[in-house]
């Protein structure tokens, strides 16, 4: 009488091995996209945040839009509105804070700059010309395209 042995065959091995390895490549490939659409959604609540605290800055002014053309009055607004000197508002990325800014295009490498103008609107990711109360504020973001929110 002979006695099998018990056990897994070579080919039974390499085929779970192959098996776990591509759930690993899949999870490797989604985590990224997974975690850019995350801080896309960050930064999407932070110009709705940044939006609130215009508007309760315009209450508290007789409806006028902050202006935010000299660094003094960007520090102000940002440390007595945004608490950015508290650390709460702060690109979820790089960590640092935002850099507000008026003039400058934005793209793929300006992620923690946020754009801020007065006098205009929102036209999907693009600028309209609105009234002197009218402020917008626009992100650009890793996932795709510039995200913009206006007080109109």
């Amino acid at each position: 009488m002979t006695q099998q042995k018990k056990g897994f065959t070579i080919i039974e091995v390499v085929l779970v091995l192959a098996i776990a390895g591509l759930i690993f490549l899949m999870v490797f490939i989604a985590l990224p996209a997974l975690q850019r659409g995350q801080r896309d959604n960050q930064r999407r609540q932070d110009v709705s945040k940044f939006m609130s605290q215009v508007t309760s800055y315009s209450t508290n002014n007789r409806g006028n839009v902050p202006a935010l053309d000299t660094v003094a009055l960007r520090t102000s607004f940002l440390n007595d509105y945004m608490k950015q000197s508290a650390g709460e508002f702060k690109d979820p990325r790089s960590g640092v804070n935002y850099t507000i800014d008026q003039v400058a295009p934005l793209t793929n490498d300006t992620i923690t700059r946020i754009q801020y103008v007065t006098g205009q609107k929102c036209n999907g990711e693009a600028l309209a010309t609105a009234s002197a109360r009218a402020a917008a504020v626009r992100i650009q973001l890793e996932g795709s395209g510039i995200y913009c929110q206006d007080n109109q």
